[in-house]
């Protein structure tokens, strides 16, 4: 299955006013971000770089692979779900990444209902791309 890798992007005002509360991890090799069903613990933002995020069967065969680029929101799903990560992710050496805790993010989303709204654009467009390839 191939997903658009644009479906994980979000807009400058969204990636900006969660940046704001966020803490900068360091990428300087490949690292693992999250892995598939790892409790959702906050959100990921990939700001320049790329990242990969797969899944795979409960068999370890794979399922799926798309390359995030520069702008993207990773974990989003889990952690407005409050579920597991679906995916894997594995940002790549050099890639600018921060973290955004699970109670972070919950007061922006309560506080600001215009940036909830710009949150679900980045859902609804993540849901359209597996959706597509199903198709």
């Amino acid at each position: 299955m191939q997903l658009d890798p644009s479906a994980f992007l979000a807009d400058s005002e969204l990636i900006h006013a969660l940046s704001e509360h966020a803490t900068p991890i360091v990428c300087d090799t490949d690292r693992i971000l999250f892995q598939q069903e790892d409790a959702a613990a906050g959100l990921y933002i990939l700001h320049e770089g790329e990242a990969t995020l797969s899944m795979t069967s409960q068999n370890g065969e794979a399922i799926l692979s798309v390359q995030a680029r520069g702008g993207s929101l990773l974990g989003l799903p889990g952690l407005v779900s409050n579920q597991p990560y679906s995916l894997t992710a594995v940002a790549h050496a050099g890639a600018r990444v921060c973290f955004l805790g699970r109670s972070e993010f919950t007061a922006i989303m309560e506080s600001n209902p215009t940036l909830a709204f710009k949150i679900l654009q980045v859902l609804a467009a993540e849901v359209r791309s597996a959706r597509q390839a199903l198709y």
